[in-house]
């Protein structure tokens, strides 16, 4: 049986969940605590060397990367088909994979953090949030860190987060102007990683940052309506992540509003 390292409440965690749930594949969970460091444990890294979630174990084979285990996923087990039928579609899906890849996550802990995560660490003091920071390996990580912990929706990376995210949105309006999921008239893997950023979004209460986009709002309702929602986020929700990230959500609403209108 595969064994999935994972969180939670992980956005990387939530795309795989997401794909294992659509396959109908059997897995063993190893649940990591991020905000006491397991993903950096040595034994964690020998899977993982940079020291994220999600990781897929199957047999000898180490999977990284959420984008790449959900394809490893749909290669190994391609029914139910979750890549579109053409290969022009195929390369807009992982179009969808790069482009939540490479700009959209490093934004959801942005707004994330600065808006509700920092005060976790902040509930350890300030030498504890030191420690935790100086364990991360990555020097761009660590400066980042400091910034949205320590400074919040203050800090001068909030405001890029938001628009960041609202661009997502207005791309995902466009594609959804000419079927009824992103790459395909079906679904596929681009609504699957693209999911967990729009669930975290309703999370901390910016889901009317979507009130005049139809499309995107159609395709929320019917992806939430998938039995694998159930099992990919809801099973896996953590009570007191929702009410922090609604109570902030709601006190840093004009914060939000005044970054889209910078």
């Amino acid at each position: 049986m595969m064994t999935l390292y994972h969180n939670n409440m992980s956005t990387c965690a939530q795309k795989v969940r997401y794909v294992l749930a659509e396959k109908g594949l059997d897995w063993e969970s190893v649940e990591l605590n991020l905000r006491k460091g397991d993903q950096h444990n040595p034994h964690y890294l020998k899977l993982n060397p940079a020291g994220v979630v999600p990781t897929l174990v199957n047999g000898d084979a180490v999977i990284v990367e959420s984008g790449v285990i959900c394809e490893y996923l749909e290669d190994l087990f391609p029914s139910p088909r979750l890549r579109p039928e053409t290969a022009d579609r195929i390369a807009g899906m992982r179009l969808w994979i790069k482009y939540i890849d490479e700009t959209v996550h490093a934004q959801a802990g942005v707004i994330s953090t600065a808006m509700a995560f920092r005060f976790q660490h902040l509930a350890n003091g300030e030498d504890a949030v030191r420690a935790r920071i100086e364990a991360v390996p990555s020097e761009a990580k660590r400066a980042r860190m400091r910034s949205l912990i320590f400074e919040g929706v203050e800090s001068p990376l909030f405001a890029g987060g938001v628009r960041a995210f609202a661009e997502m949105l207005r791309r995902m309006e466009a594609a959804l102007e000419g079927h009824a999921f992103l790459a395909s008239e079906s679904r596929t893997i681009a609504d699957a990683v693209c999911l967990p950023y729009v669930v975290r979004l309703e999370h901390l209460q910016l889901a009317w940052l979507w009130n005049d986009l139809p499309g995107v709002a159609g395709w929320y309702g019917r992806m939430r309506e998938t039995p694998s929602f159930v099992t990919a986020f809801a099973d896996w929700e953590d009570p007191g992540y929702l009410t922090l990230m609604e109570a902030r959500g709601i006190e840093y609403r004009p914060m939000v509003e005044d970054a889209l209108a910078g």
